[in-house]
């Protein structure tokens, strides 16, 4: 099952995710490919546990979804997210048996540091995340990382780091198979949880039923007002930043959408803002449903700024709610 952002609670919980085997372990698997991991891990094991995975590639959440159903793994969700915004923002304090991470973006050129994914703030949230009694598992080829992680994970204060053998369905995925042939072999840590460091939860909500809930502003708009004055415009604040990319006539009369792209950290959404007309003149700001957004401070924003934009074209507001 491929779930998008806005199927997800901010925690969310194995008893919602997995109503029929509510009761089995639980595994996130970070980065999973074409979804190779998975079926030969659960082969081994009476009961397959709870899956998680994340991967960035859309093409790859596609191919591993064919091949998960084809295995008959039923109680498997994939999504397409940055890793650490689901494990930060989906997974409970607690709530994971095992995160398995296969053969990671090394990000091996000078300055590109930053971009791996196994640094110190990780083993922390991945600390928090996991059971009492719970593992991270790292198999990779790349030497330097392996050992940068390693060391990451003693600098965290969270982990504690055992060198093993890899597993051996980590050895079946594809880039396990591509280092095998060229004559690489694979190292594997075991990364336990020596603390549960308190990282919280973000400001992030799922699309509201009550409409009074979705980000929103009422204004009077100018008689002189012309849509045809908008420019594609960016804001910026804290750790969001909105750019208005343009602006379409809506399909309802006397009314328009802007399409947003919202960039927060390595959360990035692009959302509808619709600008509706009311029967009492004034005019309707609002996040639309289409897409499945999620309610986040950078969302808000997007609404702010849309209504900024027409209040700066000579709107007047009389009321905000977001």
């Amino acid at each position: 099952m491929i779930y998008p952002i806005g199927d997800f609670r901010f925690p969310d919980a194995a008893s919602r995710l997995y109503p029929q085997t509510a009761e089995r372990p639980w595994v996130l698997e970070i980065g999973f490919g074409d979804g190779r991991f998975w079926p030969h891990s659960a082969a081994t094991l009476d009961t397959p546990p709870n899956y998680l995975g994340v991967e960035l590639s859309g093409v790859s959440l596609l191919k591993a979804h064919r091949r998960l159903k084809t295995a008959g793994l039923d109680n498997a969700i994939l999504t397409k997210l940055p890793a650490d915004v689901l494990l930060r923002e989906v997974v409970p304090y607690g709530g994971l048996d095992r995160i398995v991470v296969n053969f990671p973006d090394p990000w091996p050129k000078a300055g590109h540091l930053e971009h791996r994914l196994l640094r110190v703030p990780f083993f922390q949230l991945a600390a928090s995340r996991l059971k009492p009694g719970g593992a991270l598992l790292l198999t990779t080829d790349h030497d330097e990382y392996f050992g940068f992680a390693c060391q990451a994970a003693r600098d965290s204060g969270a982990m504690s780091v055992e060198l093993t053998e890899p597993p051996p369905a980590a050895l079946e995925t594809k880039y396990a198979l591509k280092w095998r042939d060229l004559g690489l072999a694979a190292q594997h840590a075991h990364f336990t949880p020596t603390a549960r460091p308190h990282v919280p939860h973000g400001d992030i909500h799922t699309y509201p039923e009550d409409p009074e809930h979705v980000p929103h502003a009422i204004l009077t708009l100018p008689a002189t007002f012309a849509p045809s004055n908008f420019d594609k415009q960016t804001a910026r604040e804290g750790g969001w930043t909105v750019i208005l990319l343009d602006l379409y006539a809506s399909l309802r009369r006397d009314g328009w959408v802007v399409l947003a792209h919202v960039v927060e950290g390595e959360l990035t959404q692009e959302v509808l803002i619709g600008i509706t007309g009311r029967e009492d003149g004034s005019h309707l700001v609002r996040l639309a449903k289409f897409g499945g957004p999620v309610i986040t401070p950078g969302v808000k924003a997007a609404v702010g700024a849309v209504t900024d934009w027409l209040e700066e074209s000579g709107g007047r507001v009389t009321h905000r709610g977001y």
